[in-house]
């Protein structure tokens, strides 16, 4: 494959954007080498401006479930924009999202739509405080909740990819108020809520981690975290931005039947454009403005292009729930990359969820952040550029997930594990 154009466009890019790119995973330090340029994409593909075509398994990111534009998507989308593309005031549109999600996620009594996942949790952090009128709040090392100042303390996905796992420009003061816990261990949580007797506002995890690699809860874990949150009068928070409508209709705590306090969402209730999401039970939103002291805005919260999006994408996932297919499909893909990996001899955990997965390059199970860590990223990166090589868009970092969707075929899965073989394989003779 010839990659020239997307070279001179990430030199152009560099001279007006900061490291050539709006988010920092996009610029391919994590595997090194020159991030591609996207011109057009369509179902399960993507095209680079160089006119190469790619199995897509990164899909946005998690939101296209249903595929790059599909019809309905955009005839919604079609719809709104005449009507104007936003208010700045409350519409119909609102409702319907709301409606839909509600339907769909019952732990949600009143929601508060905003544009991204990193405003959802803001708000939800700030709602829960409110509540409890404590300060402190637990997060795990390894997961990413967001670029807020708080939640970037023992972050994962792109702080994690660039090798700094804290940022600069966080005031240690406000750090001080995040306290970490490690991931599937709920010693670690009970830990802190001695150590802190009343001062707990909130627990907030991904239920699924997505942005250290996909990693599991445990079979306690999570329930653990219930009953941790009742007792100490905390409020649960389950970040579920990326696995909401994607492991399930009612996201992770459908699958796994815990019940958090407040939800976060975002990616899939979009349909692809920018939004995201906080609700949970009555008596804690209504701590939020206008209803109570908690205040949250934002000039195009709600925006009716985004919400059309949304309701297109989840009236088709509540008419013709894809889980099924996406689950047997994943798991048989899954399948192959593991028998493929034993037959050339390299160690690889293949992670995997409903239609979330991760392949690491480690010889042992990944739990934690720590585990994910020790995984070879060196070998991993390598495999990224030979799978792009071969047409095989994979996230550009160990530390992200991978996604199918609804319209990625056999055929696609039989090509992307040929290709798969002969990666590895290639691996394994220049070690």
């Amino acid at each position: 494959m010839k990659f020239a154009h997307s070279q001179n466009l990430f030199q152009e890019a560099s001279l007006h954007l900061v490291g050539g790119v709006d988010s920092p995973v996009r610029a391919f330090k994590g595997v090194g080498g020159t991030p591609l340029f996207i011109k057009r994409a369509k179902g399960a593909s993507l095209w680079d401006v160089d006119g190469n075509r790619y199995i897509d398994y990164v899909g946005s990111w998690g939101p296209m479930i249903w595929g790059h534009a599909p019809l309905f998507v955009l005839n919604a989308i079609r719809r709104a924009i005449r009507s104007g593309t936003s208010f700045g005031a409350p519409s119909e549109a609102e409702t319907q999202l709301a409606q839909w999600v509600k339907r769909c996620v019952p732990s949600i009594e009143k929601i508060r739509f905003v544009n991204s996942g990193t405003e959802a949790t803001m708000g939800a952090i700030r709602a829960a405080r409110g509540y409890t009128k404590r300060d402190k709040i637990i997060k795990f090392d390894g997961c990413y909740h967001g670029h807020a100042d708080h939640l970037l303390v023992k972050a994962g996905s792109g702080a994690q990819t660039l090798g700094t796992p804290d940022s600069a420009g966080v005031p240690s003061a406000l750090a001080q108020e995040t306290l970490v816990a490690t991931y599937n261990d709920l010693g670690s949580v009970a830990a802190l809520f001695q150590k802190f007797p009343g001062q707990i506002a909130a627990v907030i995890v991904e239920p699924v981690v997505g942005n250290m690699g996909v990693i599991l809860p445990q079979a306690n874990f999570l329930p653990g975290l219930r009953d941790l949150c009742t007792h100490e009068q905390s409020v649960l928070i389950f970040d579920e931005v990326m696995t909401g409508f994607r492991l399930a209709l009612g996201g992770a705590q459908e699958l796994y039947g815990v019940k958090p306090d407040m939800t976060c969402l975002g990616k899939i209730i979009g349909g692809g454009l920018p939004v995201g999401a906080y609700g949970g039970a009555q008596d804690i939103m209504s701590v939020v403005a206008p209803e109570g002291p908690v205040y949250q805005a934002g000039t195009l919260s709600g925006n009716p292009v985004a919400m059309a999006a949304g309701s297109a994408t989840l009236k088709e996932l509540i008419k013709s729930p894809p889980y099924a297919q996406l689950n047997e499909a994943s798991s048989e893909l899954m399948r192959g990359l593991r028998d493929i990996a034993a037959q050339v001899s390299i160690p690889v955990q293949v992670n995997q969820v409903g239609s979330m997965w991760t392949l690491f390059f480690a010889d042992r199970p990944i739990t934690n952040a720590g585990e994910a860590r020790r995984s070879d990223t060196k070998r991993f990166a390598q495999f990224f550029h030979l799978m792009i090589e071969a047409g095989v868009y994979l996230p550009p970092s160990q530390f992200e997930a991978a996604f199918v969707s609804a319209v990625h075929t056999t055929h696609e899965f039989e090509k992307t594990l040929q290709r798969a073989e002969a990666a590895l394989q290639k691996l394994r003779e220049a070690a």
